[in-house]
Parts: structure tokens; sequence; C-alpha cells
């Protein structure tokens, strides 16, 4: 005799359920929830300010999140591989006046822009060697860096302000046609532009997005697919252990410092192409490097080591620059900026905490 047995049917999933479970797939990506902080973010101010998300206000985030991407980009090669580099102000600041220099003694700007960028390459090295050879702590090595490399630009500048060579805006009669009552008037008018080294480093409208889109993809690539990203995990995870596995944690070490500072060197060109002077201001120094570690952790770069993002350095930026672009856009006084700013950092940081624990639960983490 045989009993029939009701099996359990999967349950179809409902279009909500679906969403829920799209929802939950990306908060377990290590950049999955400041991609949705970033979203709600646009979302909001969109709605709250029409002119939000316009072609020209998208033109003026630009150069709010774009070079602190780049900066990011370094900062968490470091951070994941344990380490942190307080300095990439300095030689942001730095590097613009060395290639002032170096085009005062006649070279020309590609090779003002090699040898400045070896400049900032040897500050990194410095950094790089004092951390992973003579074993002081990166936090207190790239403070000195700070503060010294700061110093040196302030000796070399003589504290004044330079006009960046090769971002010189010219200025040219061209023809252009109006149609005035149905016929066309050729009237002569001035067109002021730059010549082709500055369109590409930064004078360009989006030449600093390009930069920055490009770098996150090469270094995405490194971090997740090569040996050198693989290693740089592996000594943020376990230095010991990746010292006994054969990795040659000390040269890791002093390539991401190297790296770190170039990138940071870098910025520094385009942003002083883009404004077309160099300005010794060590105090916005500062500020740019605190930008940059903050896009970087909350991104979801662990400062801990051993775990990070470089695309949610690309998030983190640009949420960044959305909070200042749209409270700038609505007026919000300099004296409340910064305070926003920082609970909306917490917040976010809060976020990511809670998330990491559900990504662990999950098994993704």
């Amino acid at each position: 005799m045989t009993t029939d047995v009701d099996t359990p049917r999967p349950e179809r999933q409902t279009g909500g359920s679906r969403a829920g479970s799209s929802l939950r797939r990306l908060l377990t990506l290590r950049e999955g929830s400041i991609v949705v902080v970033t979203i709600l973010a646009i979302v909001y101010f969109s709605v709250l300010n029409e002119h939000f998300m316009t072609t020209a206000n998208l033109k003026n985030l630009l150069p709010y999140f774009a070079p602190f991407a780049i900066l990011a980009v370094g900062e968490v090669m470091l951070m994941v591989a344990g380490e942190i580099d307080l300095s990439i102000g300095s030689v942001y600041l730095f590097t613009p006046f060395m290639f002032y220099e170096f085009h005062e003694l006649g070279l020309s700007l590609v090779i003002c822009l090699v040898a400045s960028l070896l400049c900032a390459g040897a500050v990194g090295m410095l950094n790089g060697f004092l951390t992973a050879v003579v074993g002081i702590s990166s936090f207190i090595v790239t403070l000195g860096t700070l503060l010294g490399v700061g110093g040196l630009t302030l000796i070399i500048s003589n504290a004044a302000p330079v006009d960046m060579p090769g971002a010189e805006v010219t200025s040219k009669t061209v023809q252009v046609t109006h149609v005035v009552n149905g016929h066309k008037i050729t009237l002569p008018e001035q067109v002021n532009s730059v010549g082709g080294f500055a369109r590409v480093f930064g004078a360009g409208v989006y030449s600093e997005l390009f930069w920055a889109l490009l770098v996150v993809v090469v270094m995405h690539v490194v971090l997740t697919r090569s040996r050198w990203g693989m290693y740089t995990i592996a000594v943020g995870g376990n230095r010991h252990g990746a010292a006994e596995a054969g990795i040659k944690v000390r040269r890791i070490m002093i390539r991401n410092f190297i790296l770190c500072a170039v990138l940071a060197g870098f910025v520094g060109i385009l942003e002083a192409t883009r404004a077309s002077t160099v300005t010794p201001d060590t105090a916005g120094a500062a500020e740019t490097m605190f930008r940059a570690v903050s896009a970087a952790v909350i991104g979801g770069t662990l400062l801990a080591g051993g775990e990070g993002t470089v695309i949610g350095a690309l998030f983190g930026a640009l949420f960044l620059g959305v909070l200042r672009d749209g409270l700038t856009l609505e007026g919000v006084s300099a004296d409340y900026l910064d305070f926003i700013l920082g609970i909306a950092i917490l917040l976010a940081m809060c976020i990511n905490v809670y998330v990491g624990r559900v990504r662990k639960g999950s098994g993704h983490g």
C-alpha cells in the first residue's frame, strides 16, 4: 500500500523578493554600500535642486571628485598592505613646483612631467625605506614627510604662487557664422584656448575624469588579477606569513609607497594645469590628504589591511564630491559644510561596518 506524500515545491519569487535579493547581493559586495549611498545622495540632490543634474553642474562636479579618486587609489594600495601615507598632500603640492623649476631650466613639458614625477617617487621611496627597512611606523614617517616636504615647497617657491608652464591661455580670432532673420552673417570672435599638453593633463573639461577612470581600471586589474595585487593583500592580511611564503614584503611595501606618491604628484600637476597656477597652500594640501584617505576608507578599504577595493575608492570620492557640490549648490554656509561632511562620513562608515558583518555572515567575506 502506497501513500501519497506531499513534496515541498520551491516557492516562486515575487518581484519584491527578487528585488530584495538583488539588493542584498549588491550590499554583500565590499563597495556595495557606498554605491547605494552615493546613488541615494545623487537622487536626493536631484530632487532637491533642479540644477544639480544639468550639464553645467556636472562639469563643476568633476574637480570635486576626479582628482581625489586618483589619490584614493594610491591610498587603497597602501592600506590593503596595512600602511598609510599622510604625505600625499605635500607631494601633491611639491610636484607642480618642481615641474615649474625644471621648466625654468629650459626642459620640455614632457621632460618636466617625467622629472617631477621622479621627484614624487623619490619621496615615496624614502617613505617606503624608512617604514619597510628601518621599521618606523608609516604614520610617523609620512607625518614627518608631510611637514618636511610641505616646508621644502615653501622654501622652493618663496611662499609665492607661480604660473603653471604649459597652461597659458592664448586668444585667437575665428570666424563664426550666425543666423539672423534667416540670413547667415559671419563675424569675427575671440576664442580662448590652451595647448595640447594642457588639454590632456588637466585643462581639458573631461581630462581629469579620463585619467581617474583609467587609473581606477588599471589598478583594479592590478589589485584583483595580478601577482602584485595578490602579494599586497597577503602582506596586509598576514605579514609574517607572507614573508614565510617567500613574498618580498619590503619590496611590495616600497613599491606601493612609490605608487602612492607618484599618483599624488600626478594629481598635483593635473590640478595645477587646470587652475593654470600653483599656490603654496600647505593647509589646503593637508585637507586634500584627509579627503583622499576618507574616500578610500568609506569606499570599503580597511585601515587594518588585507582588504580593499579600488572601485569603492572611486565611489567614495564621488560620494564626497556629490555631497560637497550638492551642499554648495544649496547655499549651505562654509561654517556648516565640514560639519555635515563629517557626519556623512561617520554614517557611511557605520553602514560599511554593518554591511561587512552581513557579508561575513553570508559567506562573502
